[in-house]
Order: structure tokens, then C-alpha cells, then sequence
């Protein structure tokens, strides 16, 4: 039979970790064990008897002999060590005969603590939101830029299993839950809620085993950036429109091309002609014959009609300005510069059409950049020693004579030729007198269609305004059915509606004599009482006069 093996009390007593120390209940120090020596830095032979004020001179002993009361977790400095320290009063027979005190350096204990609060603090200020889960995939911890990022408040998810989460629609998907599963870092766009995109990376935390104990994700809000992002897209595309100087065209607008002449039936076969090819074109005529419409034609019939379009009125910058608009500048290039520099207008048309409009107003001295961009498809901002290629179609408009302007040495020729490749006139509204008609018939539906009022213009308007010679072009024949359509009361336009250099035209041929002028007047109000009332009676008694009266004249106007 074996024999049990018994263990000295003292051999344990030394070999606790932490310090104890027996005092009877005179404060005199009966025992002390290694540890305690070793912090209080004394060595056996001298601690025997002695007052525990003289190793300790903060204890609390004294204290636990008067109350007999256990003092517990209590925080002392000892020998600049911070230590925890637990007081038990020790009885025999019912009598307090001394006390234990046992003491545990809780400096390295209170050094990883501070450590673990600043690293939450860290956590908590951080600029990005941070998610933990466990390795099941519960939420552990969520920071206050996560609750801003997302609007979610921590008490919602913590404690939650993300699929449970997902399901209740807080996220599309969990970066957490891949993290898991892969055993790797990954990284995802995650939509919140069903309104924000954030991109969230989740690290895996591995203990010393290679097990995964917590997945930490970091989660930055990108729907500003995407904003950011699709704003630079437009400038790319379109420019800022900037006091009329320049401007957008996009699908979807109600502009037509109205024609039935012969002429310009003929440049519409051009335009389809020649819209697919990179070629620059000229358009000339006089101003209002519709010059923009057919540009925008030749793009939206070319293959770069979803590419960018960008018309620049050279007559409408300032000269001092004009070369920093078209060709832009970098940072610093002159006085008033913008400090990140500006992209210009040829370069924001990369790869689509530019409509040069008043080309005849560029000046000679940007001519020959312009004719650089024509010959080597290069362009160079203000400031700058790069060269960047350009890909742009180039249509130019002028109502001058460009030839003239050549020959007077106020336009390059070399550039001339180079706009000039084809070559597209447009002939003012006074030659093509068969397109007038179908021309007020269209501006005029479609500004009552636009305004929602319905209006008619009589025979006679329609003979004046056919008769007249449009010096204005089209740009003056839709201005004047916008006029009539919005300033004339009445239901029917009449020629007196008309302004008056209208009426040079209408006079010989509308009123030879006082009788029918009073007739025609006679036949404007009763229409217009009959259209404002809706019936005969009503408008009879409107206008004063026995409804047979009105029946009598509507049959003679048939």
C-alpha cells in the first residue's frame, strides 16, 4: 500500500504568488512570505516582530483590528509598485487575533488596462466605423462613427448575429460573416439600409492556435464620393454653362428640323452624308437661318452622339479670356488663376464635337493654336509644356464672309482650309419660300401644345406672315408665334395682332375699305365671345344681341 505523501505548510506558503503577510493584533509582523519580501524588498531576518508600519507606513491594518471587518480590492502604493490588497481579520476562540493581508502587484494589470481603454478610445474617435463580431458572428462592439455612418444605434446590433441583421434588412451582406467562412481579409461594397453604399474591409484576429476569435471590419461611407465621382463624370462631359458663352445639348429636347424646300433637303442628304466621318465642317449663312440645328444634327447623326458636345460662342468671350477657356490652364499660369488649374473646352470634348460658333470672331493670335489642333490633334493648356492628344470633331458657324476675311489678312488661310473641308450653306427663310408655311405651323402647335393654350391664326395672318421677307430668319419666325401664342387675348390671331411692320403688308391686301375692315372686326369679337362662353345663347347675351342675330352672321361667314 502506498503511503500518502504529505506537503510542508510552509513550502506552500512560499510559493504563492502573491504577497502575504500575518500580523498579530498589535500590528507586529508574525509571517511574510517570499513574494512579499521580494516586493517589499526585506529580507527574512528582518521583518520577524517588527511593526508593519515600518514596511508599509500607508496600511490599513490597524483599521480591520478595530472594526473586525474584511476590507477587500483596496489599491495601495507599495515601493512605487501599484498593488490590490485584500484584509482578512483572523479569530481563535472567538478572539481577533490578528490579521492576513494578501497583496497582488496589479501594476502590469493596470498598465495593459490603460493600454485596452486608450486603445477604445482610439477605436471610439475613429474617422472610420468599426464593427466587431465573435467567431460565431455575434456583434461584439460598434463605434460611434459606425453609428453615424449608417444611422444605426450600437444597442440595436450588439448582441445580434449578422445573417439575423441581414435579414432584418440592416445590410445587403456581411463582410464578417465572408471573413468566417475564408479564413482571409476581404474586402466589399455593402449597401446600409437600402440608401448608402459603404466599402467595409473585414480582418480576421487569429489566437495562438490559428483559430479565428473575432472578426474587427473597418467601414468607410463612399455615397459622398460616389457623388464626388459622378460630378467629375459630368465635368468631363459637359462644361459649366457661364454667362451664355458656351452651353449642352443632350437627347431628349424638342428641337426638330422642319423643312420641304429643295435646298434644304439637299444639305439634310449632306448632313447624313458626311455625320459619320471625323471631317470638320463649315456652316455658313446668315444669323437665325438655324446654323446650331443642323450642328446639332451632324452630332446626334455621327457615331459620337453619346459623347460630349460642347458649343462655344467666340464672339461672346472676352479675347483675354478666350484662350484659358478653350484650352485651359495649370495651377499658377497667370494673375486670378484657379490654384488647382482649370481643363478647358476642347479637352472636356475629348473624343466628341465642338461647335465653334462666330468662328469669324477668333483671333489671330488663337488661330494658329486652333490650326495646331486641326493638323496634329494636340492641344496644350496655358502653363504648360505637356502635350496631350485630342480627339474631337470640329464644326464651325459663321454669318461672315470667311473668304473676305482671308483675303484682308484678319482670318488664316491655312485655317480656313482646314474648317472648310466640307462646306455647308444654309440659305436665309426669304429663299426658301416653301418652308415658311410648314414653319409657322410648327412653332405655333408647339407653343400651344408647350403653354396648354389653344389658339388659331386666321387665313389672313397666315397669307401676311407667307408674304413677308423674315430678315430675322427663323430665329425672328419662332420668336414671333411665341409672341402671339402668349400676348394675343384673343382666340383667333388676327393681322391687327401682328406688329406693326407687319402691317405695310397687310393693309393694301386685308382692308380695302372701311366696311370689310368693320366686318372683319365684327367676326373677331363674336368668334372670340363663342369660344370664351361655349354656345350661341351665352354668347348672344354677352355681347348684347338677340342669338339669331349671331346664327344670321355665322351663316354668311359659312
Amino acid at each position: 500500500m502506498s503511503q500518502q505523501m504529505t506537503i510542508d505548510p510552509d513550502i506552500i506558503f512560499s510559493s504563492m504568488r502573491n504577497g502575504i503577510i500575518v500580523v498579530d493584533r498589535n500590528t507586529k509582523v508574525l509571517l511574510m512570505n517570499s513574494a512579499a519580501q521580494k516586493l517589499l524588498k526585506i529580507e527574512e531576518e528582518e521583518y520577524a516582530g517588527k511593526e508593519i508600519h515600518q514596511f508599509v507606513p500607508n496600511t490599513e491594518v490597524q483599521s480591520v483590528l478595530e472594526s473586525g471587518e474584511s476590507t477587500i480590492g483596496v489599491k495601495m502604493n507599495i515601493n512605487g509598485l501599484l498593488c490590490m490588497v485584500n484584509r482578512t481579520p483572523m479569530y481563535q476562540d472567538g478572539q481577533l487575533i490578528g490579521v492576513v493581508s494578501v497583496i497582488q502587484d496589479i501594476s502590469q494589470m493596470e498598465h495593459y488596462h490603460s493600454i485596452l481603454k486608450n486603445m477604445e478610445r482610439i477605436i471610439e474617435f475613429s474617422m472610420d466605423g468599426i464593427y466587431v463580431v465573435n467567431k460565431e458572428g455575434e456583434t461584439l462592439l460598434v463605434n460611434s462613427a459606425y453609428e453615424h455612418i449608417t444611422g444605426f444605434k450600437r444597442e440595436e446590433l450588439i448582441g445580434n448575429h449578422m445573417a439575423n441583421l441581414m435579414e432584418q434588412g440592416y445590410f445587403d451582406q456581411s463582410v464578417s460573416l465572408l471573413v468566417l467562412e475564408k479564413k482571409k481579409q476581404v474586402s466589399i461594397l455593402q449597401n446600409i439600409g437600402g440608401r448608402k453604399e459603404v466599402i467595409v474591409t473585414g480582418s480576421p484576429v487569429f489566437d495562438e492556435v490559428g483559430d479565428i476569435q473575432m472578426v474587427v471590419t473597418s467601414v468607410r461611407d463612399i455615397t459622398q464620393l460616389n457623388e464626388m465621382n459622378k460630378e467629375l463624370m459630368k465635368a468631363k462631359t459637359f462644361s459649366e454653362i457661364s454667362n451664355n458663352r458656351y452651353s449642352y445639348s443632350m437627347d431628349g429636347t424638342d428641337e426638330k428640323v422642319i423643312f420641304k424646300s429643295g435646298q434644304m433637303k439637299e444639305i439634310i442628304n449632306k448632313v447624313r452624308q458626311v455625320a459619320s466621318f471625323p471631317t470638320s465642317i463649315l456652316l455658313t449663312g446668315p444669323s437665325g437661318t438655324g446654323k446650331e440645328v443642323i450642328a446639332n444634327l451632324i452630332h446626334h447623326e455621327s457615331n459620337r452622339r453619346d459623347k460630349p458636345f460642347i458649343k462655344v460662342n467666340c464672339g461672346a468671350i472676352p479675347e483675354q479670356l478666350l484662350e484659358s477657356e478653350l484650352f485651359g490652364y495649370e495651377k499658377g499660369a497667370f494673375t486670378g488663376a484657379r490654384h488647382e488649374g482649370k481643363i478647358g473646352l476642347l479637352e472636356l470634348a475629348d473624343q466628341g464635337t465642338v461647335l465653334l460658333d462666330e468662328v469669324g470672331e477668333l483671333p489671330l493670335s488663337l488661330q494658329v493654336k486652333m490650326l495646331r489642333i486641326l493638323q496634329e490633334k494636340q492641344i496644350q493648356r496655358v502653363g504648360s509644356s505637356k502635350v496631350k492628344q485630342l480627339n474631337i470633331r470640329i464644326i464651325s458657324a459663321t454669318n461672315r464672309n470667311l473668304k473676305e476675311m482671308v483675303e484682308q489678312g484678319r482670318f488664316r488661310e491655312d485655317l480656313f482650309y482646314r474648317l472648310q473641308v466640307v462646306e455647308l450653306n444654309i440659305p436665309p427663310l426669304k429663299e426658301r419660300p416653301e418652308d415658311i408655311e410648314i414653319l409657322i405651323d410648327h412653332f405655333f402647335s408647339y407653343f400651344c401644345r408647350l403653354y396648354n393654350i389653344h389658339k388659331l391664326l386666321s387665313n389672313e395672318t397666315k397669307s401676311i406672315l407667307q408674304s413677308y421677307h423674315w430678315p430675322g430668319n427663323v430665329r425672328e419666325l419662332r420668336n414671333l408665334a411665341e409672341s402671339m401664342v402668349v400676348s394675343v387675348p384673343s382666340f383667333k390671331i388676327e393681322p391687327e395682332d401682328l406688329p406693326p411692320h407687319f402691317h405695310k403688308i397687310a393693309l393694301p391686301e386685308t382692308s380695302p375699305n372701311l366696311k370689310l375692315r368693320v366686318e372683319q372686326y365684327e367676326k373677331r369679337i363674336i368668334l372670340d365671345a363663342l369660344q370664351k362662353h361655349g354656345s350661341i345663347r351665352k354668347a348672344a347675351e354677352y355681347l348684347g344681341v338677340d342669338h339669331s342675330t349671331i346664327v344670321k352672321k355665322l351663316k354668311k361667314w359659312e
